[in-house]
C-alpha cells in the first residue's frame, strides 16, 4: 500500500514491520513476520551480523553456569533451541561434546552433577548424548592434577551465518532487506512511523513509513531511542565486552573444554576451522563506540592464563593468530557483576492510544532468536488481526532441507559434480548446505583461484545472492578466508571485488 509524504511531492512506501538492525534478532524478527504474512523492512546500518552477532563463541548452548544464578527459564528454553536449531540448520549447526575439568576448591563434585542433572533435564533431548563423568588422564592433554572431569552435550554454530540464513529465508518470505543503509531519524506522523534513511553505498537518502516500528539496534537500542527518535528510554543497556582469542589447534580431540577459572569464571576451548582453537571470552564493562572495542592486552593474558592453567601445551602471546571482540547488549541490573548479569532478554512496547507502536529489545543471547522472535510477533498480534500462527519451528532456513547426514549430502553433491574437489565440496555442504547446487548451477569449473581454497563460483555467487558488498564481508562473515588468505591473495581478491561492485 502506499502512501502520500508529508510533503505531498511523493510516494512513500508503507510496511507493516519496519526493523532497525540487522543482527540475530532484527533478522530472526524479520523471517518470523514476513512468513505471517506481514509486509516487512529491515536496515541495517553496516553489514547483516556485522557487530555482536558476528563476535559470540559460535555456540548454541542452554549455559550450563547461568543454572548458579537461578535462571531456569532462560535455560531450558536456551536447551529447548539447541534441539530446533540442529533440525532447521543442520549444514551449520553441530553437535559436540564439551569437557569440564573439576576443580574441587572452586565447586563441589556434588554441585556439578547437580547442574547437569537439570541441564539434561530441564528439556527434552531428541539427538543431544546426556552427560557423564569421565577420566582426564586419558584424553592426554590436561596437566597430571586434572584427574576427574565431566562430559555434557551443546551445539557449535557459525553465527554469522545464522544471522544472514534469517535474512535469505525472510527474502525468500517476501521481506526488504538493507545492509549499509542507516536510520537517520523516526517520528510518529498521522498514526504511522515516518522514516528517514541514508544508503551508504548511493550516498542517497529516502523514506519509508511503517505501522510498527522494531529497534533492534543491540548495543544502539538505548541510543537510537536518544537520538534517532528524540526520546527518553525507561529501560538501559549494560555493556559488557567479551573477547577471543584463535590459537593453533591445541589439540586433535573433536571435544571442547570448559575451564573453570580461579574468579569462578568459565572458559571455553574450541576446536575451530579443523585449524585452530577459539578460546574465550571475557567480561568487561565497556563504555566505548561498540563498532571501536578490540581485545586488550589484559584480556589476552587472562585467556593464556587460564588456558596454560590446565593444557599440557602452552600458549604465549606470539601465538595468537587472531582475536575479535563483541559487545553484549544486557539488560541494566546495577547490583550484579558483568558475568553474573542476567543474558534473558526483555522486550518493551511503547504505544500511547492512537499512536504508532514501538518495540524495543535489550538483552538476549543468539540461542534462542527464534522464540524472541516469536513473543515480538505475539506482542504485536492486536495490531495485525489478520497475523498467521508461529511457523518457523519446524521450517528449515536455506540450504538447511535435508535430514541425511552432511556425508551422505557430500556424496550427492561430489557424484553430480565428480570435478569438484572433496575438502571444497565438504566445506560448501558445511557452508551452504543445499544450497551448494545454487552456486554450482551450470557449470562445470570454479573458475579463478584466490588461494586456499575460495574460487571465483563462490565469490560471484556471495556477491549476487548473499548482500556482500565489499571484501571484509566476504572473508569475516560470509565465510572465514580472513584466517586463511595471504595478504596478497587478499589484495586480488579486493581488485576482483571493485571490479564487479
Amino acid at each position: 500500500m502506499l502512501f502520500y509524504s508529508v510533503d505531498m511531492n511523493k510516494h512513500i512506501e508503507t510496511f507493516d514491520l519496519l526493523i532497525v538492525g540487522g543482527g540475530i534478532n532484527g533478522a530472526g524478527i524479520a523471517c518470523d513476520a514476513a512468513g505471517r504474512g506481514l509486509s516487512v523492512a529491515l536496515f541495517e546500518a553496516q553489514d547483516f551480523a556485522g557487530a555482536t552477532s558476528s563476535a559470540s563463541s559460535k555456540l548454541l548452548h542452554g549455559g550450563l553456569r547461568y543454572l548458579e544464578h537461578y535462571e531456569f527459564r532462560l535455560v531450558a528454553e536456551a536447551l529447548a533451541e539447541r534441539e530446533v536449531l540442529l533440525k532447521k540448520a543442520p549444514h551449520i549447526v553441530t553437535p559436540m561434546r564439551f569437557v569440564l575439568p573439576h576443580r574441587a576448591f572452586l565447586r563441589p563434585v556434588y554441585l556439578i552433577r547437580l547442574g547437569l542433572f537439570f541441564y539434561d533435564r530441564l528439556s527434552k533431548r531428541n539427538s543431544l548424548i546426556a552427560s557423564k563423568q569421565v577420566n582426564l588422564p586419558e584424553f592426554n592433554t590436561l596437566q597430571k592434577q586434572f584427574v576427574r572431569g565431566f562430559e555434557y552435550s551443546d551445539c557449535f554454530v557459525d553465527d554469522a551465518r545464522l544471522v544472514l540464513l534469517n535474512i535469505l529465508h525472510a527474502q525468500q518470505k517476501g521481506a526488504l532487506l538493507k545492509n549499509y543503509c542507516q536510520v537517520t531519524e523516526a517520528k510518529r506522523v498521522d498514526g504511522l512511523w515516518l522514516v528517514t534513511l541514508f544508503d551508504t553505498q548511493s550516498q542517497q537518502t529516502f523514506h519509508k513509513q511503517a505501522r510498527v516500528l522494531i529497534n533492534a539496534a543491540g548495543p544502539w537500542v538505548s541510543q537510537f531511542i536518544d537520538k534517532q527518535l528524540q526520546q527518553s528510554s525507561e529501560q538501559q543497556v549494560r555493556l559488557i565486552k567479551g573477547s577471543h582469542i584463535i590459537l593453533p589447534r591445541l589439540h586433535n580431540q573433536q571435544q571442547a573444554y570448559i575451564l573453570q577459572n580461579e574468579d569462578k569464571r568459565i572458559v571455553f576451548v574450541i576446536p575451530y576451522l579443523n585449524k585452530f582453537s577459539l578460546v574465550g571470552t571475557t567480561d568487561e564493562e565497556y563504555q566505548g563506540d561498540p563498532r571501536q572495542v578490540s581485545i586488550s592486552k589484559k584480556e589476552s593474558k587472562y585467556l593464556l592464563n587460564v588456558l596454560n592453567q590446565h593444557f599440557i601445551k602452552q600458549s604465549q602471546l606470539n601465538d595468537i593468530v587472531a582475536s575479535y571482540s563483541g559487545v553484549r547488549p544486557l539488560c541494566e541490573d546495577k547490583n550484579s557483576s558483568a558475568q553474573t548479569v542476567t543474558r534473558d532478554y526483555k522486550l518493551i512496547l511503547q504505544a500511547e492510544q492512537g499512536e504508532a507502536p514501538l518495540i524495543s529489545i535489550f538483552g538476549g543471547k543468539i540461542t534462542t532468536y527464534r522464540k524472541l522472535a516469536e513473543s515480538v510477533c505475539t506482542m504485536i498480534r492486536p495490531y495485525f488481526p489478520t497475523i498467521k500462527e508461529a511457523w518457523t519451528e519446524h521450517e528449515p532456513l536455506p540450504g538447511g532441507d535435508f535430514s541425511c547426514s552432511r556425508e551422505v549430502l557430500l556424496a550427492e553433491l561430489l557424484a553430480q559434480y565428480p570435478w569438484l574437489e572433496s575438502e571444497v565440496g565438504e566445506r560448501y555442504i558445511r557452508q551452504f548446505g543445499r544450497l551448494s547446487w545454487l552456486l554450482l548451477k551450470n557449470k562445470n569449473n570454479l573458475g579463478y583461484s584466490f588461494g586456499a581454497g575460495l574460487y571465483q563460483a563462490e565469490v560471484d555467487y556471495l556477491l549476487n545472492h548473499e548482500f556482500v558488498t565489499c571484501i571484509e564481508d566476504l572473508i569475516w562473515r560470509r565465510t572465514k578466508f580472513g584466517l586463511f588468505l595471504s595478504d596478497i591473495e587478499q589484495q586480488t581478491l579486493l581488485q576482483y571485488l571493485k571490479k564487479q561492485c
